[in-house]
């Protein structure tokens, strides 16, 4: 069996026939699922940033995925039934890796590490994830066109220029700083890693089962590094607790959903501008907000980085393998499933839709 079409970043690109061709959606239903993940995720740095001023960060964010995922385990179970929750070992293992990567490498550092860095500077770092994709798909044996191996050259010297000798900007410190990037690199492996293993069958029972087991890797993380003898509940600020509930309820779960529902509905390269606006929504609410910082040198690093993401993400996608490695129906399977990299994904990689986000 052939392999389906590839987008640039990895991840199987819509058909011909399917949302890329339309199907019937209003626009504004699609202007609408945009906007939910334009400013959702492109708010979730900062949530975090309030989040982690009281609130041990790695059980907070903990909390968040395990919560977030039991809500949409919850759900499935009601609307699907026990069904949707079945799972080979082999998905079950794979579902565990990703979900590793991205909620607690990917996720969980930007989060201990929005204690020292701002919001916006996080962003911006984290908007590399693309680019470390292109990265990984190169090492792994894979032709990446010359334009998309220039956006990615181009964007390290953005983050180059963010990271400039000298006092970091908005105050960060050196050691934040470096564990944002860390998470960049870990939430890019999840990303690439979750195109390539077999992951459950069911997008949104995915996405449930890898918050569950990251949210518990990254709590049992926390409390092994002491977190829990740090836990005062009278000492929680009430903007940490909202916003804590804000990064469960709209930040998981609103976002994810919607960022599912645009995959079906909306082309993959329309839904992939999400990885160049996202950063910049960020830093504009972290300095209206939180009056971070916005120096010369982050408008130049922020101008870069998402210069070279929009490059990466509109470089012609490389020809389908002949070898029949990816089966259409594995395909299928992975369209729409990578909304856990875009939240983590990323978050994530925007045009072979992962995330994000992780998103954030």
């Amino acid at each position: 069996m052939s392999a389906a079409p590839e987008s640039p970043l990895g991840t199987p690109a819509a058909s011909p026939s399917g949302p890329a061709a339309g199907d019937g959606v209003p626009g504004l239903s699609i202007a609408a699922g945009l906007a939910t993940i334009y400013l959702v995720w492109g708010s979730t740095y900062l949530a975090i940033r309030i989040m982690v001023e009281t609130i041990p960060p790695a059980l907070g964010g903990g909390v968040r995925f395990v919560v977030a995922g039991a809500a949409m385990v919850a759900w499935l179970t009601a609307t699907r039934g026990t069904g949707a929750l079945r799972f080979s070992r082999r998905e079950l293992a794979a579902a565990a890796v990703v979900g590793s990567l991205l909620c607690a490498a990917g996720n969980g550092l930007v989060t201990v590490a929005e204690r020292d860095v701002p919001s916006g500077l996080a962003a911006l770092i984290v908007a590399s994830v693309p680019l470390w994709v292109v990265v990984f798909r190169a090492l792994s044996g894979e032709r990446v066109p010359g334009r998309t191996l220039v956006g990615v050259a181009t964007g390290f010297g953005g983050v180059g220029l963010l990271l400039l000798p000298g006092e970091p900007p908005g105050g960060a410190s050196t050691l934040g700083v470096l564990l944002v990037v860390i998470a960049a690199f870990g939430w890019a492996l999840g990303t690439f890693a979750s195109a390539r293993l077999p992951t459950p069958r069911d997008p949104l029972a995915g996405v449930a089962v890898q918050m569950l087991i990251g949210g518990g890797v990254l709590a049992l993380a926390g409390l092994l590094a002491g977190e829990g003898g740090r836990v005062e509940p009278a000492a929680f600020s009430s903007d940490s607790v909202l916003a804590l509930v804000y990064l469960i309820l709209v930040g998981s779960i609103v976002a994810f959903s919607a960022f599912g529902w645009l995959l079906r509905h909306a082309p993959v390269s329309l839904v992939a501008t999400y990885a160049y606006v996202n950063p910049v929504i960020a830093v504009l609410l972290g300095w209206l907000v939180l009056s971070e910082e916005v120096t010369g040198w982050t408008i130049a690093g922020a101008a870069v980085i998402v210069a070279s993401v929009a490059l990466v993400l509109r470089a012609p996608a490389p020809p389908p393998a002949q070898d029949g490695r990816i089966a259409s129906d594995h395909a299928r399977r992975h369209r729409s499933h990578g909304a856990v990299s875009l939240a983590g994904r990323r978050p994530a990689d925007p045009v072979r839709p992962r995330h994000d986000r992780r998103g954030p």
